[in-house]
């Protein structure tokens, strides 16, 4: 071929005949064929090593054919068209990307060819299979390499640019980054994105540049990415900064950008670059040298008018909070710019302005501006954050700047203001305004006494409604969680400490809440709660509200400390039996876990497992507040409680024991300690083991007392009983005696019989002298009841005899039973009421 120009043209016309659509006899000809096919296609990239423009420009016009999906208009009898893809598909199979890739090299200094074969890819870019296999050609640092080409056109940069956005679309972008982190790419793209930015003026000329600083911007992500080195980093924060700084630079002079909207995308691309930078510390310096701080800080001031800079109102409420956000990111990189530049001050007064009552209404259009919408919220959210990422520092020139303007009294006031809104309508937003509020403080009033005096009154009277969160709020999703965790590490920061913030709150019965949260055994909530109270407890008057407290089903405080410590030692996997009783009396508060672990000697300035396990756990904190109420006469306490205080009791005895078994296990490791030392070793081991004994001893006391106790309890229950039923025998008897004398008169007799008798008995044996005997009987009478002017007629209940009376209203109240025994019903007739006969003495 390189002798013989004679072939070139029957070469190009075989060429077009694989550009055109392939037919089949059966339906099974794509799949029997598709090894040849690809094949074949395969062979059209290795014909671009013919030195021939004409031949390469055609195989490129053929590839692309490939993806002109039109049905054929003439067919051959007895054939059918292949499906649309088939030949794509069989170019994937065949690895024609790959090959064309590596072609490039060959067209590297012919512009047209190099255009046919770019176009060919781009084409065939659409793929995740091609795009794939164009990696493995190294695509994207090739692709890259050509940007700065010349090419009047500029198709040579769009293209290029098409097909790098593809291969990160369809392939790891990680991959695609890592070819282009080259400092050559680096510096092609530097040139051509300068290119468009100095002298492309049309609107596509505007939309490629913005493509390629994306492009920049993903690379600026990469720390192994020579952005600092090949001076485009430099480049892009003097752009992002020399309209709001004004202050002359070479990089830009001449430069002048418009307001179109090709424009404020570059601004917002521009600041998102400075946002990625600063997570790099070497681009620390370059962000100080070129004024970031100012120039961000410029926005942090209240909107005027709308459309003022000739922005509209949403696009500079988008660069405003764009630019506040970045803020937040610098700022804690830049204190001492940061301080210089008064930005506590201006931030203040900003948020000032968030909290007024001049007419402003958010365009809430953006991502920062979610939830903005109609009001200030978005602007006062971000500006808290830069206020929440140079406090976190604990910087203490940045907080007494703060303090030093009265931000406590305002950021009281600004959480008043959320607090308030929430009420009307709870989000997320306000929620995280809150939150943020609530850290600014914690962090402002730790360690500072006079801070907290500050923050006492208005900011417990602030912190109770918080406390008093309902608890189904906290899985929400919309962070009442991290709101009431926020609101509990301000208590501990703003309140604990300072005795008349503390005496307010438990004024205002906040013991009694944090108390009703951990009552709620959320496992997150209980660790920071037990805490407070432990702190809490320096205060002699909380003792007296903690025992106070009662919760559900009159819990006490004591048995829901016990509760906890219970349900902990069961996640731990602490050996108990099923009464509660120690197990293993070596290692008696052991978790399952730290007993797997091996020994290891460390050096003594490391903490062994054993004390680190103290602060993993809530033990210690339940402990310590046990220890402040005191073990002894704590009320509301069951059997199986007084079992388990038995332990707690104890805790550092045996935490004590642990560490020495620690100890003893490192020395054998390495030392064989002598005689003395081991006999004090072993003696040290008993004790822990023989305390071990006595609290299994003790518990075992308990329960068996507990034991006889419930013994004792159930022989009065049935002792009861018994006398429950020998008096329902004496009544039913009774009643019986009755039934036989008004049945029976010989039973009648022998009753009257046996009254005298009994009345003769109970009379004095002494005789009256010279007195008159006067009988108490009357003659004839056959009664066995005391007679007088009234006859009481005692007749058999209905409810007993059945009858028509049996089911009526007024059998039943006339009825009762009471304690299984049956109550007797008297009625009692008077003359005045009923017409009765009475007997007269």
């Amino acid at each position: 071929m390189n002798e013989q120009e004679a072939f070139t043209e029957p070469l190009c016309e075989l060429i077009k005949l694989c550009g055109l659509p392939f037919q089949k006899k059966k339906l099974s000809d794509e799949v029997s064929y598709s090894v040849a096919v690809s094949k074949s296609i395969a062979q059209l990239a290795y014909l671009m090593r013919v030195p021939s423009s004409q031949v390469r420009i055609q195989i490129c016009k053929c590839v692309v054919s490939f993806y002109n999906t039109e049905s054929p208009r003439k067919l051959l009898s007895g054939y059918q068209p292949t499906s649309a893809n088939y030949k794509i598909q069989m170019a994937e199979l065949g690895g024609l990307a790959e090959t064309l890739v590596l072609s490039l090299a060959l067209v590297e200094n012919q512009l047209n060819e190099k255009l046919w074969v770019l176009k060919a890819l781009q084409h065939l870019s659409s793929s995740g299979v091609n795009c794939r296999l164009m990696m493995k050609a190294q695509a994207a640092s090739r692709l890259c390499l050509y940007l700065n080409g010349v090419d009047p056109s500029g198709q040579l940069v769009f293209r290029s640019s098409e097909i790098l956005w593809n291969l990160l679309e369809n392939t790891s972008k990680e991959e695609v980054v890592n070819q282009l982190s080259s400092l050559e790419c680096v510096h092609a793209l530097k040139e051509v994105f300068v290119d468009l930015l100095m002298h492309g003026f049309r609107h596509y000329d505007r939309q490629l540049r913005n493509d390629l600083l994306v492009l920049a911007t993903l690379l600026a992500e990469n720390p192994a990415a020579p952005m600092i080195e090949s001076g485009f980093a430099k480049l892009l924060i003097v752009l992002a900064t020399f309209t709001e700084v004004k202050i002359p630079n070479p990089l830009v002079k001449g430069l002048k950008l418009t307001y179109s909207y090709e424009d404020f995308e570059l601004k917002k691309l521009l600041f998102n670059v400075i946002g990625v930078l600063s997570k790099d510390p070497c681009a620390v310096q370059l962000l100080s040298e070129n004024d970031v701080i100012p120039a961000l800080l410029y926005y942090v001031k209240p909107n005027q008018k709308p459309g003022f800079h000739d922005w509209s109102a949403a696009q500079y409420e988008e660069l405003q909070l764009h630019a506040i956000a970045i803020l937040a990111s610098v700022a804690p990189l830049l204190v001492d710019k940061y301080l210089s530049c008064q930005a506590n001050t201006l931030l203040l007064v900003f948020l000032e302005w968030c909290i007024g009552q001049d007419p402003f209404f958010g365009q809430g259009n953006s991502f920062h501006g979610t939830g903005g919408r109609g009001n200030k919220l978005a602007q006062m959210r971000y500006s808290l954050r830069v206020l929440r990422s140079v406090v976190s520092l604990y910087d203490d020139a940045v907080n007494l700047n703060l303090c030093d303007q009265g931000a406590i009294s305002q950021l009281l006031d600004i959480l008043k203001y959320a607090a308030n809104k929430s009420k009307e309508k709870e989000d997320a937003i306000l929620l995280e305004i809150q939150a943020d509020i609530l850290f600014l403080l914690s962090v402002l009033c730790e360690n500072d006494l006079h801070r907290k005096e500050l923050f006492s009154y208005e900011g417990v009277d602030i912190l109770i409604p918080f406390i008093q969160m309902d608890p189904k709020k906290l899985h929400s999703g919309l962070g009442h969680n991290c709101l009431l965790f926020s609101a509990l590490d301000c208590l501990w920061s703003c309140v604990i400490g300072c005795y008349i913030a503390e005496d307010y709150f438990l004024e205002k019965q906040g013991i009694f809440l944090l108390l009703d949260l951990l009552a709620l055994k959320q496992k997150n909530l209980c660790n920071i709660i037990l805490g407070i109270l432990v702190e809490f407890c320096d205060n002699p008057k909380t003792t007296l509200h903690i025992s106070t407290w009662r919760g559900e089903k009159d819990q006490t405080a004591a048995n829901l400390l016990i509760q906890l410590w219970r349900q902990e030692e069961l996640e731990l996997g602490v050996k108990r039996d099923r009464y509660g009783r120690i197990v293993d009396m070596k290692r008696p508060i052991a978790s399952s876990f730290q007993k797997q672990q091996e020994v290891i000697p460390m050096p003594a300035s490391c903490r062994s497992f054993a004390i680190m396990e103290i602060s993993e756990n809530i033990r210690a904190k339940l402990y310590s507040l046990l220890c402040k109420l005191g073990f002894e006469n704590l009320p509301g306490l069951s059997a199986k409680d007084f079992v388990t205080l038995a332990i707690i009791r104890h805790y550092i005895d045996f935490k004590v024991g642990e560490v020495w078994s620690e100890l003893c296990a490192e020395l054998k490791e390495e030392f064989r300690p002598v005689a003395s030392d081991e006999e004090a070793l072993k003696v040290i081991s008993e004790i822990s083991e023989d305390t071990g004994r006595m609290i299994a001893a003790l518990q075992t006391e308990v329960l068996e007392s507990q034991h006889h106790q419930e013994i004792q309890e159930e022989e009065k229950a049935y002792t009861k009983i018994q006398a429950i039923h020998k008096q329902k025998e004496m009544v039913n008897k009774s009643w019986e005696n009755f039934l036989t004398r008004t049945s029976n008169y010989e039973a009648l007799k022998k009753a009257k019989r046996l009254q005298e008798k009994s009345i003769e008995a109970s009379r004095s044996k002494s005789k009256t002298q010279n007195g008159a005997v006067h009988s108490t009987d009357i003659k004839g009478l056959g009664t066995t009841i005391g007679s007088g002017r009234l006859v009481t007629v005692e007749s058999t209940p209905p409810q007993l005899i059945g009858g028509p009376l049996a089911v009526t209203d007024f059998a039943l109240r006339k009825s009762s039973v009471c304690e299984g025994a049956l109550k007797k019903i008297k009625r009692v007739k008077t003359l005045d009421s009923v017409k009765k006969d009475s007997i007269p003495v």
